[in-house]
């Protein structure tokens, strides 16, 4: 028989487990494609700021990838997992941190592929854009709900 609060502790960790796959997805492809562009015959073209962007690009993807695919190796590794709530809060710790380099990786990734194809001007611009997205949609956003949450459960207490 299953214990009180078993099934919400299950359905978010299975909730979890679908946001990982979600954003483990997301970077390895971005990853793939990074990975491909030095071996294109247009990387040759780029100076060394480009290289360098490029560079800060590969690595941000590679280490969101590295950071979302630990629950995976960590679950593997110690299976069974004894502690199956502590596990899911690990978890979303990873999750979380890992957006910081995913983040990163997108608004760069933007700057270096629309540094090929518009002016300095528009680029900039159109990253900002997309780093104000991610700032605000990614960040900004639900960290002002959760705090707006906890005000109202604090309120609620007293």
């Amino acid at each position: 028989m299953s214990e009180p609060g078993e099934s919400l502790t299950t359905e978010a960790f299975d909730d979890l487990l679908q946001e990982i796959r979600v954003l483990l997805s997301g970077s390895q492809v971005l990853t793939a494609f990074l990975v491909t562009l030095p071996f294109s015959s247009g990387f040759a073209r780029l100076d060394a700021a480009e290289r360098n962007v490029y560079a800060a690009t590969f690595l941000t993807a590679l280490l969101s990838l590295i950071v979302f695919a630990t629950p995976a190796a960590y679950h593997r590794l110690v299976w069974p997992v004894p502690d199956r709530l502590r596990f899911k809060q690990l978890g979303t710790r990873l999750v979380v941190v890992g957006l910081i380099p995913l983040s990163a990786s997108l608004i760069l990734a933007t700057h270096l592929v629309l540094s090929e194809v518009l002016g300095e001007r528009r680029t900039n611009t159109f990253t900002a854009a997309v780093a104000l997205a991610i700032g605000v949609l990614w960040w900004a956003w639900p960290l002002v709900r959760r705090l707006r949450t906890r005000a109202r459960a604090g309120a609620q207490e007293r």
